[in-house]
């Protein structure tokens, strides 16, 4: 293990342990044009994110929030602005920021035990024997419950269980920044709420830095310290809501909480304002 300590790097720190870098990860000016001459997804997109901290994406649909992932994510080019981490651009995949996608289906090999999905993260990032890759996919594994699963092959997992092996994977790199595109859309309400439960722990447990895109107000505002809100196309930062309620949550208390209540009407009420001027503008 002191191997792949060396060779994955040391991987996040707990939440105790850092002392969080305001300006962690920026963006800065972007903008994302399609065309030449076609309408921006966003335009002029500024904010910074804390290390450690987890940060809800919202807004209307059409408005950039998949393609802002993909941009911080190295996976496409901004047409203007800038991305850093920790004050270097990013321009390429980085092996200490890992996305989960929305499609879990497309993103593991149906061909592949549970095990083999998992390691195929790590297999080409470190020349050691096999024994050891498993030993550390194993342990990720069981942060997401599925160690006894370790054999089975996707079809014989649940939806939820599948998004449980992306994550899995993801960890297994031992990434300082998790960027989920509405992992959890496609699940059904109780596997949602465990897997959103689930996450919550990670993210305290590994002092990971999250930025999660989802159309689900109340999932963003259950998650998230913060919840960044883009406007209609072309998307700009139309709120920035510090939430002011304590961890753990908890699925009842927490959304029942006058805080939440509160928050949530303000969000729902700009986000109708912002789907409205969206229809007004293609009209």
């Amino acid at each position: 293990m002191a191997v792949l300590r060396q060779l994955l790097g040391p991987g996040p720190q707990p939440p105790s342990s850092v002392q969080p870098m305001p300006d962690y990860l920026s963006v800065q000016g972007l903008e994302k044009r399609f065309s030449s001459h076609g309408r921006a997804a966003f335009h002029n997109l500024t904010f910074s994110v804390e290390q450690g901290a987890f940060v809800a994406l919202i807004g209307p649909s059409g408005c950039g929030k998949s393609t802002l992932l993909h941009i911080m994510a190295g996976l496409s080019e901004p047409s203007a602005g800038v991305v850093r981490l920790e004050g270097q651009p990013i321009h390429r995949p980085r092996p200490d920021m890992m996305f989960v996608f929305q499609q879990y289906t497309k993103s593991i090999f149906p061909w592949k035990t549970v095990l083999e999905n998992v390691m195929l993260g790590v297999k080409y990032r470190a020349d050691v024997p096999r024994k050891g890759l498993e030993e550390l996919c194993l342990r990720h594994l069981d942060m997401v419950g599925l160690g006894r699963y370790r054999y089975y092959y996707p079809y014989q997992l649940s939806g939820g269980m599948q998004q449980r092996v992306a994550i899995a994977r993801a960890l297994a790199r031992r990434p300082k920044i998790l960027l989920m595109d509405e992992p959890f859309s496609a699940l059904d309400a109780m596997m949602r709420v465990e897997l959103q439960d689930l996450l919550l722990a990670l993210w305290r447990d590994l002092g990971l830095t999250i930025l999660f895109v989802t159309h689900d107000l109340d999932e963003a505002l259950y998650l998230g310290q913060r919840v960044l809100m883009l406007s209609a196309s072309p998307g700009t930062i139309a709120e920035d809501v510090t939430v002011p309620l304590a961890y753990p949550r908890r699925q009842i208390e927490t959304r029942s909480d006058p805080v939440y209540l509160e928050l949530r009407e303000r969000l729902y009420r700009n986000m109708v304002a912002q789907v409205m001027a969206g229809r007004t503008d293609a009209a």
